[in-house]
């Protein structure tokens, strides 16, 4: 199986997921390596300045700035090939965006939340909700 573990740059757990996944035998897609030889995207990549962009610069951006074109190509190829989503808490917006597409096609997402969040009630379109690891790879073989 062949896994996509949605999160943010800031998740202290993401390593140890992805570790931990890839030790079980699983594939799993690192956003942080993408296997294009990069080392992911950050927006301060693009320009120092992209907390202070007005919402047409950031369109714009967005839009086409190659680094943003290379890495959402990345995601979504990796998206496109991966049969289940983990969405590792805490994580933004993108990750969210990301989980809510895989459920939308019918693939398997599990949220892991392995410290205490904010209760999310629309958790429950998602196929389980797991705090530890070892319920996190039953809920994958389930």
């Amino acid at each position: 199986m062949k896994i996509y573990v949605a999160s943010s740059w800031r998740n202290e757990f993401f390593p140890e997921i992805v570790s931990r996944l890839r030790s079980e035998g699983y594939d799993v897609y690192d956003f942080r390596n993408p296997g294009d030889g990069s080392d992911g995207f950050r927006w301060s990549d693009v320009s120092a300045d992209w907390l202070e962009w007005e919402p047409q610069r950031y369109r714009h951006e967005l839009m086409n700035n190659p680094l943003c074109q290379r890495q959402f190509g990345n995601d979504e190829r990796a998206m496109e090939s991966c049969d289940a989503c983990v969405l590792l808490l805490p994580s933004g917006r993108s990750a969210h965006t990301e989980a809510g597409w895989f459920a939308g096609k019918g693939r398997k997402v599990i949220v892991h939340i392995p410290i205490k969040q904010e209760p999310e009630l629309m958790y429950r379109l998602f196929d389980a909700v797991t705090t530890t690891i070892d319920e996190l790879l039953a809920a994958l073989k389930a």
